[in-house]
């Protein structure tokens, strides 16, 4: 089977949701989520994340919040949780700090698109290492061959692969790039790869994880917690439909 990841943005559509919609996206069949730590400058974000962000951080969601919150759940909710973020507020909370508290509240791994791989191999792979943490890094279609096994030798958990260089949510996304999924396949990864970026239902889905091992859904769901009244019942039918 491949694996569904869905990402959502913490403390959307109120503060107290996070734990609610992490304990829906177990139930209703997916395999692992991430988290997102809202941020007020999102850059690799297209516009539903970034006003999921800025929703979030209106609402009052902090990183002390949000492992307060991720504290409550940490037994109930057992499938893999991952928080993605950027750097700068991870840093202003401390770097081995917030790993130390990611061990504490269950979280297996991260996600810091702008947390560059020369920093993470002399600063940082240590700290989460320590902490037991998986850390993934991001490649995309022009992405060189040699950078990409650079990559997945410091990545763990999984190799995040760009559908496409657009920001996430961009609706020209061309979800099926047939000659860059050709091409992660051919390269024997030591992480299985997950496509992300573009998926808005199960015919992306099936068609991107054709050869890889999973596939992340983000503005689409995200969309639905900020634009449906009865979001509990249409984020449970949305994951479904990807899974069935």
């Amino acid at each position: 089977m491949k694996k569904l990841n869905i990402y959502f943005t913490a403390g959307i559509p109120t503060l107290e949701d996070t734990g609610k919609i992490a304990g829906l996206i177990q139930e209703s069949g997916a395999d692992m989520m991430e988290i997102g730590i809202p941020y007020s400058d999102p850059v690799a974000d297209g516009p539903v994340i970034q006003e999921a962000h800025s929703l979030a951080l209106n609402n009052g969601m902090s990183i002390k919040k949000l492992f307060d919150q991720l504290a409550e759940i940490k037994d109930s909710v057992i499938i893999p949780k991952i928080l993605m973020g950027y750097l700068n507020p991870v840093l202003q909370f401390g770097f081995e700090n917030f790993c130390h508290k990611c061990s504490e509240v269950g979280i297996s791994g991260l996600i810091i698109p702008d947390l560059p791989p020369i920093e993470f191999e002399k600063k940082y792979g240590e700290i989460l290492k320590k902490y037991n943490l998986n850390f993934t890094f991001l490649v995309t279609p022009e992405t060189s061959e040699e950078r990409i096994k650079y990559l997945d030798s410091l990545s763990s958990g999984f190799l995040y692969a760009v559908s496409s260089s657009s920001t996430t949510g961009n609706s020209n996304t061309v979800v099926k790039n047939e000659s860059y999924l050709n091409r992660l396949a051919s390269l024997k990864l030591k992480n299985p790869v997950l496509i992300g970026f573009g998926i808005k239902n199960k015919s992306d889905f099936e068609n991107v994880t054709e050869k890889a091992e999973g596939g992340i859904i983000g503005t689409a769901f995200v969309k639905i917690l900020l634009e449906k009244k009865n979001w509990e019942i249409e984020a449970a039918n949305f994951i479904h439909s990807v899974k069935a």
